[in-house]
């Protein structure tokens, strides 16, 4: 069977929408990269998903990215044996092509819109448009809320936290797992494990556990595991070994979880919300290295920033039944037969550069 796993490019966060599309691919080792053009209800994830049912029956690896806006949907199909791929080159994630042809090229699916028929429905169109735009932002406000609360929090029980007991244990865990593979130093791929959604967070532990059989879990409810994190993933690079780097949807600078497919080891932060749920290999408990004081005040911010959340997942929910009813609005209009058509020769064609 081939190879499946399961990312997010994209994710919501108190800063908005936060973006790695640009980190797809590496564009100077990429053989051909789909960009997908066209708008709401035109069939982009109908095509990357005839893409990827494709190639997983061909026995390939295939990574798929979901969609933050919609976890049902796709963001992007990732080939990485082939050095392909395909991605909504859409807003809130343009993408235009860097060496056009000879490495990424567009797929225009706007063709197959009835174009006479969605102009005689653009007031419609116009209103579903404004109404799951003004939804987003309603989320952002909300999440852009929680996180300042959490943030207060986070910052009180940081302060004693015992970061020499941490180091003393990230330094033993690279001397007894992280042996030197030689060679250049390896590669770093930059993805979401999850994201807060319209249906809450949602989080694709899925793809850990297919890459990774050794898990540590970092038991960590006020993010004191970047530091640790960093550390590892610097040891593991150094040591020649290629790396996926889990970004936290709140602070992308910082590492929430780090994946080592070529030793088939992982370290995945684990906290209320955000439940890794599998029986690990070891368990780390940083939330022991710390003594915050106040702790019914942090107990209180927890909830206030959970409540926040919660509207910001209502609001996320708004966004999502109005994009629904935009898509309602063209799918009537779009030839999916020619989408289809089109997809299945795109595949035909990544079939022929299977070696």
């Amino acid at each position: 069977m081939a190879q499946v796993t399961h990312f997010f490019a994209g994710a919501n966060s108190g800063d908005g929408f936060q973006n790695l599309f640009s980190e797809i691919v590496d564009l100077e080792d990429t053989y051909d990269l789909m960009v997908l053009k066209g708008g709401p209800g035109v069939g982009k994830n109908t095509f990357m998903r005839e893409i990827g049912r494709t190639m997983e029956d061909a026995g390939t690896p295939v990574e798929y990215l979901w969609c933050s806006g919609d976890p049902d949907s796709l963001d992007g199909v990732v080939l990485p044996e082939l050095r392909c791929a395909v991605v909504d080159g859409t807003a809130p994630h343009i993408i235009e092509p860097k060496y056009p042809a000879a490495v990424d090229r567009y797929v225009d699916l706007g063709r197959f819109y009835d174009l006479t028929a969605a102009k005689a429905a653009a007031e419609e169109v116009k209103a579903h448009t404004h109404a799951y735009k003004a939804a987003y932002a309603r989320a952002y406000h909300n999440l852009k809320a929680a996180r300042q609360v959490e943030l207060d929090a986070v910052a009180a029980v940081r302060k004693t936290f015992d970061r020499e007991r941490a180091d003393r244990r990230t330094a033993g865990i690279i001397t007894r797992e992280l042996r030197r593979r030689g060679g250049e130093e390896g590669r770093t791929t930059r993805r979401f494990l999850g994201s807060i959604t319209h249906k809450g967070y949602i989080w694709r532990f899925d793809s850990v556990d297919a890459l990774c059989p050794k898990v540590y879990e970092l038991a960590d409810s006020w993010e004191l595991a970047g530091e640790m994190l960093a550390r590892l993933h610097r040891a593991a690079a150094d040591s020649g070994w290629n790396t996926i780097i889990c970004c936290a949807p709140e602070q992308p600078d910082r590492i929430e979880h780090l994946l080592i497919p070529g030793l088939g080891l992982a370290f995945v932060t684990s906290r209320s919300g955000m439940e890794y749920g599998q029986k690990p290999f070891r368990r780390v408990r940083l939330d022991a290295m710390a003594e915050p004081e106040g702790k019914a005040r942090l107990r209180f911010q927890t909830r206030m920033a959970a409540l926040l959340r919660e509207e910001g997942v209502a609001a996320l929910k708004d966004a999502k039944a109005s994009h629904d009813k935009l898509e309602a609005v063209y799918n009537p209009y779009v030839d999916f037969d020619g989408v289809r058509t089109l997809a299945a020769l795109e595949a035909g064609r990544l079939l022929s550069w299977l070696g």
